[in-house]
């Protein structure tokens, strides 16, 4: 079951913007988004990035620069992007996307404050999964 509802807008029109790294999403009414490809990344929904409960998410950093290679529709609910640091398994649903769009300014606020509180670089290359986390200059 998706997370579908019947007040959430399906876009009429996607485009991806490889220049500025952001998704376009067009809607119906007239009303268009851009997200950009970080805070998609950083808030993808998939189980690597938002782990398998409260708590065990990893927080994903140097993805300022990061694209989308590929887009592909998953069923009329989703879209599911390759990005080009090889991620691919986040599948974005329309109300995700929706909301992504719509919330950017608190989502790049709880992004930053989670960096913050952390004690991490936005920009800091991501540990490999198991690796210690050491700091190193």
């Amino acid at each position: 079951m998706s997370g579908l509802t019947s007040q959430t807008p399906v876009p009429t029109g996607i485009v991806v913007h490889a220049k500025t790294r952001a998704l376009e999403l067009q809607y119906a009414d007239g009303a268009s988004y851009r997200i950009p490809f970080e805070l998609m990344r950083v808030y993808s929904p998939s189980a690597e990035v938002r782990g398998h409960g409260p708590g065990q998410e990893t927080l994903q950093t140097g993805k300022r620069d990061v694209s989308i290679v590929s887009i592909e529709g998953v069923g009329n609910y989703a879209l599911q992007p390759t990005f080009s640091d090889g991620h691919s398994t986040g599948i974005y649903s329309w109300d995700l996307l929706y909301e992504l769009a719509t919330r950017q300014d608190d989502l790049w606020r709880a992004y930053l404050d989670k960096l913050a509180a952390a004690g991490v670089e936005r920009d800091a290359p991501m540990a490999a999964p198991g690796a210690a986390r050491g700091h190193c200059h």
